[in-house]
């Protein structure tokens, strides 16, 4: 008996070392599972394909038999409901403590209340003239780097170690450029603004596990990080299309990879947005939820995860409740955190419901072959012309 218990122990040893889920029989009963965990991260449960399987979407396109603006109504209630933590009407009472002219437009620095917990500052890029000016909001990418956040998209001033950093990423990402200020040039009034846990919203050693520890304390508290940043998305959009000299009518949500899920999710829930740029972040959640792909590893993902939102409604469909507003949406066909399979069945759905409200020349979807997870010089051209074209400009 303790050669055989010997025996059982050493092959439980090498099963958990290896990953893999051991069954033996009991002497006097069923087999059992001694380690039920699987995949190169350790990240699923051996039984996740049936949990993936359960998957309903109740709330999905292809679930339903509504009109698309029964769908719309039904979806956006479900939404709001899972995704934002609470409701905030708090007055902005905005101050500009900085203002550089760059020429064609003035780069401001502006404090405002994002919501009734927080007081933030943001960059406001504003064309000389009276307007009203179409307008942008610029949401910027995860990356895991935290040390800049606003300061992806438009040009910091007065501080070098930052502007060294955000023109790396630029430089990296972007083909040089800072998109927020090309659109100014273009004579739209942008506003850039940090996600909690970026820039000015950030703390030295944020990147290691402070991630999760952050959203499970979020999870106590009631709320959730992706909630967060969703609200005061949905907050920066109504402070954008209340400044003086915007054009409500022509507002577009603007962002790259993190940040193009922020763009499609707050043209979704938000009034204030009237059109959408979205580069690099687009897909089913069962095409995304694979081994091995960077979704599920953690960390990243809680600036993303939304409690329960499976059960009700996919990626393609909470974007889609934006239709029959103008959508652009990019995906990099070397892209290897969004497979080209998983991108072209959310781009179905969601060509199905910009078709079924009758607006199918609204949203346009591509995919370029030679391109990975960027934003490149050609790619922000081509959306910038469309965006003008969307707001006949």
């Amino acid at each position: 008996m303790r050669l055989i218990k010997e025996q059982l122990a050493r092959l439980l040893t090498v099963s958990l070392l290896i990953g893999t889920a051991t069954s033996y029989a009991a002497p006097n009963g069923p087999d059992y599972q001694k380690q039920a965990i699987d995949s190169p991260q350790r990240s699923f449960p051996i039984f996740y394909q049936k949990l993936k399987d359960r998957m309903e979407f109740s709330l999905g396109w292809q679930k339903n038999q509504l009109t698309p603006q029964e769908w719309k109504a039904q979806g956006l209630a479900k939404a709001r409901e899972i995704i934002f933590p609470y409701q905030d009407n708090t007055p902005f009472n905005p101050v500009v403590i900085d203002a550089v002219d760059r020429g064609s437009y003035m780069a401001k620095k502006v404090v405002f209340n994002i919501s009734n917990e927080s007081r933030v500052m943001a960059f406001l890029l504003e064309p000389k003239g009276d307007g009203p000016f179409p307008a942008a909001l610029f949401l910027h990418d995860h990356g895991s780097k935290f040390d800049i956040g606003k300061e992806k998209f438009v040009q910091t001033w007065d501080d070098d170690k930052r502007l060294k950093s955000s023109q790396a990423w630029g430089d990296k990402f972007f083909s040089g450029h800072f998109p927020g200020d090309e659109l100014a040039k273009r004579g739209y009034v942008v506003l850039s603004i940090d996600a909690l846990g970026w820039g000015d919203r950030s703390v030295e050693g944020f990147e290691t596990n402070s991630q999760q520890a952050l959203a499970s304390n979020l999870f106590n508290l009631g709320s959730s990080f992706a909630g967060i940043i969703a609200l005061e998305d949905a907050r920066a959009a109504d402070f954008l299309a209340s400044q003086p000299r915007v054009d409500k009518k022509r507002v577009a949500a603007v962002g790259f990879s993190m940040g193009a899920f922020r763009s499609w999710q707050v043209a979704a829930l938000s009034d204030s947005i009237t059109a959408s740029i979205v580069d690099c972040w687009m897909g089913t959640m069962q095409g995304l939820m694979v081994p091995g792909n960077n979704q599920l590893k953690g960390q990243s993902a809680f600036s993303m995860l939304h409690p329960y939102i499976s059960r009700y409604l996919d990626y393609p469909d909470i974007a889609a409740l934006s239709a029959p507003k103008p959508m652009l949406v990019y995906a990099g066909g070397q892209d290897s955190l969004f497979p080209i399979d998983s991108v072209n069945d959310a781009f179905k759905t969601m060509h199905s419901v910009w078709d079924a409200n009758q607006a199918s020349d609204k949203l346009t979807t591509k995919i370029w072959p030679d391109k990975g997870h960027t934003f490149t010089w050609d790619m922000q051209q081509q959306a910038f012309d469309w965006l003008d074209q969307q707001f006949q400009r």
